[in-house]
């Protein structure tokens, strides 16, 4: 591998790199970071619709960010990815992904042949039969996939790896904060939300919901009869729960519905992790994604969680080479937190 990769966000909105070398040492080097805009459509919930498109917008972004490395590692975690608890019996990891498609066809809502299948081991323990091997099961429609690496070889580039986004994020907040207990790690994106348990740094649960951010202004747009763009601006300006003028009020209770239902959905999933994993509390949550950023967002999953909610922290996870501005970086909340973490797992 070489010594510098770069991690690419492929976002609905847009697209985010993340440059370091060095991914492999303990503090890695973050040596450029840049994002572009994406025309709406070319890409939709993470997939790529139009390469051709995503493709010239990779060139703009690589000339604009002054990438130097044409080694990329591509990021999924939307809908279309599933992942599942799954008891193997104990055999070497290569032996286990070859047995995948025998035993995993049930749980897949795509014949075995369309989807790529992964497994990522947590623990062992004795079962009936002799050693046995607990992890996550990971599933994606290579449809999913392939569209995405499409884009980027149209562009010029070379597509290293595919990693899950949860557990690049997994790995950003790790080597930023070690905390005692389990972490619940939430990052709400535009259409997809993402809920990854760790203790010490390794993920112990996954699910992925199929709402974010975008939904909350779709909804607004088509209720308040406004484009998208104003609805995008009326959320930021309102926020979540925050005192409306008479005005606002039918905007503030669309933003009340959409996102309480998010906000239950949240609060189901990691009591379900906490009632089944009695032996690993949640000692807190981190919170990223860009619909994270809803004004009131955070303090209303505290409350609704009754856990604290802390913003992931990702320059912590690495040396900022020469020309980085950290009070720059900082002011993006947490924007190339997956860009970032996507690079990290390349040689990690």
């Amino acid at each position: 591998m070489t010594a510098n990769v770069v991690g690419i966000d492929i976002g609905t909105a847009g697209l985010r790199a993340v440059e370091v070398s060095d991914a492999g040492k303990a503090r890695p080097t973050l040596v450029r970071y840049h994002e572009v805009r994406l025309p709406e459509g070319a890409v939709h919930r993470g997939e790529v619709v139009e390469p051709n498109t995503v493709a010239a917008a990779l060139r703009g972004l690589w000339s604009a960010g002054g990438f130097k490395s044409k080694n990329v590692v591509l990021g999924m975690g939307n809908h279309r990815v599933l992942a599942r608890d799954l008891t193997v019996p104990k055999m070497s990891i290569k032996r286990i992904r070859e047995s995948l498609p025998f035993q995993v066809q049930d749980m897949l809502a795509v014949p075995v042949a369309d989807a790529l299948l992964d497994f990522y081991p947590i623990s062992e323990h004795e079962g009936e039969n002799g050693p046995e091997i607990n992890g996550l099961l990971i599933a994606a429609v290579k449809d999913a996939v392939q569209g995405n690496i499409k884009a980027v070889q149209l562009a010029g580039l070379s597509p290293v790896e595919v990693d899950l986004i949860p557990f690049a994020l997994s790995r950003v907040i790790y080597r930023g904060t070690k905390t005692d207990g389990a972490v619940a790690q939430i990052d709400v994106g535009v259409a997809t939300t993402t809920v990854v348990v760790t203790l010490a740094g390794v993920p112990q649960f996954l699910r992925l919901i199929p709402a974010g951010g975008g939904d909350l202004t779709q909804a607004l747009a088509l209720r308040l009869g406004i484009t998208s763009d104003e609805a995008e601006a009326l959320k930021r300006t309102l926020g979540f729960g925050q005192p409306s003028a008479p005005e606002s009020e039918a905007a503030a209770t669309v933003i009340v519905e959409v996102t309480t239902e998010l906000l239950n959905s949240l609060r189901n999933t990691v009591n379900y992790f906490a009632n089944t994993r009695h032996n690993m509390p949640v000692t807190r949550i981190v919170l990223t994604g860009g619909g994270a950023q809803l004004a009131g967002f955070a303090a209303a999953l505290g409350e609704q969680t009754r856990l604290p909610v802390f913003p992931a922290e990702p320059s912590a996870a690495v040396t900022l080479g020469r020309g980085i501005d950290a009070g720059a970086l900082q002011h993006t909340q947490g924007a190339f937190s997956v860009a970032l973490g996507l690079a990290l797992g390349s040689q990690a």
